[in-house]
C-alpha cells in the first residue's frame, strides 16, 4: 500500500471507531469539523442510516464541512441557530468531531492548518464532549514537535504586521501571513475575514514538567501550553489562536465555573501505519 493509500485507510479507522464509541442514536446536536479526516467522520455517520440519524441536526465548523453535511443528506444548521434550552441559554452540542494537527501527551492540540480555527473552537467549547480524530502523524509527546508549520493565529489584518513583531518578541522562530497560493494570491482569508499568521515555537512544555521561575519564558522562550495560550490571545489584533487547552468538556461540567469553555478533547483517535486505532483518553 503507498504511504497516500495509508494515510488515508488510518484517517478512515480511526474516524468510523470513534463514531462507533462516541455518537449515540439519543444525540440531537452533532458538531462536524474540517479538514481532510472528518470527511471520514460524515461518512461514517451516514453509514449507519437515516433511522439512526433522523433526529440529529449538524453544525458545521466552515464551508467544507457545511458542505459535506449537505452532500451526505444530513440535516445541517449553524451555531447561532441553535434552540434555546429552558434557562434561555443556547443548548449545548451533545458531541463535536474534528481533526486536528497535532495532539500531545495531555491532549493539547494544534488545529487551525486549514484555516478555520476560530469557527472550530466555536464548536469546540459549545460542545459536551469534543472528539479528535486523526491520523498516526499527528500523535506527539508535546506541540510544535512535529507540527512545524507553527501554531496558526488568526488576526486582524489591520494589526497583521504588528503582531508579527510581537510574536517574535514572545519567541516565535520567523512567523509569517499565510498565503492562499496556489489557489488565491494573496494572503489566506478566513471564513471570517481575517488573515493567519504561522508561528512556529519551541517545543512546548506540559502541566507535568517541573515549574520554571518565569523568567525563562522571555529569556529561553521556553513555554507551557497554557502559558502560551494566554499569552498569545493577550496580543491587540488576535482574534484566536490555533492551541486547544485547559478544560476538556467532563471537567468543565464539573466545574463550578459558569459558562465554562472546554477546548480539550475527552479522547482522540489515531489510525496508526499498521492498520490499528490508538485511542487516548482525558485522564
Amino acid at each position: 500500500m503507498s504511504s497516500a493509500n495509508l494515510v488515508e485507510s488510518a484517517k478512515k479507522a480511526a474516524a468510523y471507531r470513534a463514531v462507533d464509541e462516541h455518537l449515540d442514536s439519543s444525540y440531537r446536536y452533532v458538531g462536524i469539523g474540517s479538514g481532510s479526516t472528518v470527511v471520514y467522520v460524515v461518512d461514517a455517520i451516514a453509514a449507519k442510516g437515516p433511522d439512526f440519524y433522523k433526529n440529529m441536526i449538524f453544525f458545521p465548523t466552515g464551508s467544507q464541512s457545511k458542505a459535506l453535511i449537505r452532500n451526505a443528506g444530513l440535516a445541517l444548521s449553524s451555531l447561532p441557530d441553535r434552540p434555546l434550552g429552558p434557562d434561555g441559554i443556547p443548548v449545548a452540542l451533545d458531541v463535536a468531531f474534528d481533526g486536528a494537527d497535532e495532539v500531545d501527551a495531555e491532549l493539547n492540540c494544534i488545529k487551525g492548518g486549514g484555516a478555520c480555527l476560530l469557527q472550530e473552537k466555536g464548536v469546540a467549547i459549545r460542545a459536551k464532549k469534543f472528539v479528535v480524530v486523526a491520523d498516526y502523524r499527528k500523535l506527539s509527546d508535546r506541540l510544535c514537535t512535529k507540527w512545524t508549520a507553527g501554531i496558526p493565529i488568526e488576526v486582524d489584518p489591520f494589526f497583521a504586521t504588528d503582531v508579527l513583531a510581537d510574536l517574535q518578541a514572545l519567541g516565535a522562530i520567523a512567523p509569517k501571513i499565510r498565503l492562499g497560493l496556489p489557489a488565491k494570491a494573496g494572503e489566506c482569508v478566513t471564513d471570517n475575514g481575517n488573515w493567519i499568521i504561522d508561528a512556529p515555537f519551541k517545543p512546548l512544555k506540559l502541566r507535568r514538567d517541573p515549574p520554571g521561575d518565569g523568567a525563562g519564558q522571555l529569556i529561553d522562550h521556553e513555554w507551557e501550553v497554557s502559558e502560551l495560550a494566554a499569552a498569545l490571545k493577550g496580543l491587540v489584533g488576535v482574534v484566536e489562536t490555533g492551541l486547544f487547552w485547559g478544560l476538556n468538556g467532563v471537567e468543565a461540567e464539573r466545574s463550578n465555573i459558569r459558562r465554562a469553555t472546554p477546548q480539550k478533547p475527552v479522547a482522540a483517535y489515531f489510525g496508526m501505519e499498521n492498520g490499528e486505532v490508538e485511542v487516548r483518553n482525558a485522564s
